[in-house]
C-alpha cells in the first residue's frame, strides 16, 4: 500500500522546515496544500518556500496558476489526486503540507464540484449587499445554511456571498456539498498535526510578518493593487496593505492588522484540523518522534 503523510498546521507554525525533513527522511517530494502558493505572482505574502529549500526537496502545487485564473478545491482535488498516481510509481510515500483545511480534506476525503452559479443570481446579491450591507448576508446565510454560518467569516463579504450563491442557486446548504461520504483513496493518510504554545505561535508569526515586510511585502502589494478585487488577492497581508494604498490607515496600522488578522486565520486553522479525529499531534521540533510516529503506521 502507498502512503500519503499529511503534515498541517496554522500558519506559522514551521511546517515547511519539518516537512523538508521528512521528505528527506523517505527520499520523497512534497504537495503543497496552500490555497494561496498556488499563485505564481504571491511570493512574499503568501510566505512560499524559498529557492533554497525548493531546491533541496521537489514541491507541486506551488506558484502553478496566476492570480487572474480561477481555481478552487475540487480542481485541485482533481489534479493533486492524478499528481499521486505519478509520484506513487517512484515513491512509496509522498508528503502533502499545508494549512488550508478545505483543499487537505477534499484530497482525503473527496468533495463535491461546486455548481456554476447564474450571473444574474450573483448580480443580484451584489447589489443587495451594496444597498442593505452585510447584516442582511448574514441573517441570510443564518437561515439557509447554519453550519457554514458558524465556519465562515462573518466580516468577509465575499465569502459569504460565494456560499449564499450556491445555497440560493441550488437550494441546498453550501456545507451539504463539503460533507459528503468520504471517498476512498487507493492509498494509506498517516495524519500529523503541528502545535505549539499560543504565546509561541503568535510570537513566531508576528516575527514573520516583520521579515514579510523587510523582504518587499509593500512593493509586492502594490503591484497588484490595480487588480485589489480579485478573489485571490483578498488575503491578509495583501488586503491591509491595500487599505493603506487607499490612505484609510498609516503603514504602521496596516502592518499591526496584517499580525492581527494573521493571528485570528491561525485561530481559525486550528479549529479546523481540531475536528478531524484522525490527526495526531506534535511539536515541530519533535522530529524523531514523528518519523518514529510514521513508521508505526506504514
Amino acid at each position: 500500500m502507498k502512503n500519503l503523510i499529511v503534515i498541517v498546521g496554522p500558519t506559522g507554525i514551521g511546517k515547511t522546515d519539518l516537512s523538508i525533513d521528512i521528505a528527506k527522511e523517505y527520499n520523497t517530494e512534497i504537495i503543497s496544500s496552500d490555497s494561496r502558493q498556488v499563485y505564481r505572482e504571491l511570493k512574499i505574502g503568501t510566505a512560499v518556500p524559498t529557492d533554497q529549500q525548493l531546491s533541496e526537496v521537489k514541491h507541486h502545487f506551488v506558484g502553478n496558476v496566476s492570480i487572474y485564473d480561477y481555481y478552487n478545491a475540487s480542481m485541485f482535488e482533481f489534479e493533486v489526486i492524478d499528481k499521486l498516481k505519478q509520484l506513487h510509481d517512484s515513491y512509496n510515500e509522498v508528503i502533502m503540507t499545508g494549512g488550508s483545511g478545505m483543499y487537505i480534506n477534499a484530497v482525503c476525503n473527496g468533495i463535491d464540484e461546486l455548481p456554476t452559479v447564474d450571473q444574474d443570481l450573483r448580480n443580484e446579491l451584489k447589489e443587495r449587499f451594496e444597498k442593505e450591507g452585510i447584516e442582511s448576508l448574514r441573517m441570510q446565510l443564518k437561515m439557509l445554511d447554519p453550519v457554514s454560518y458558524e465556519r465562515v467569516d462573518l466580516k468577509n463579504p465575499k465569502r459569504m456571498l460565494k456560499v449564499l450563491e450556491v445555497s440560493l442557486q441550488t437550494g441546498k446548504p453550501y456545507s451539504s456539498f463539503l460533507s459528503k461520504p468520504k471517498k476512498q483513496r487507493d492509498f494509506n493518510i498517516i495524519k500529523i498535526g503541528l502545535e505549539r504554545d499560543r504565546v509561541e505561535l503568535y510570537n513566531r508569526i508576528n516575527l514573520r510578518v516583520d521579515q514579510m515586510v523587510e523582504e518587499g511585502l509593500v512593493d509586492e502589494a502594490r503591484r497588484f493593487f490595480p487588480d485589489r478585487n480579485l478573489n485571490s488577492l483578498n488575503t491578509v497581508g495583501y488586503k491591509e496593505l491595500f487599505d493603506y494604498f487607499d490612505g484609510i490607515i498609516d503603514l504602521d496600522k496596516a502592518i499591526e492588522l496584517i499580525k492581527r488578522d494573521s493571528r485570528h486565520y491561525a485561530k481559525k486553522q486550528i479549529s479546523w484540523f481540531n475536528r478531524d479525529k484522525e490527526f495526531t499531534w506534535f511539536h515541530p521540533d519533535k522530529k524523531e518522534e514523528i518519523i518514529r510516529f510514521i513508521n508505526s503506521k506504514l
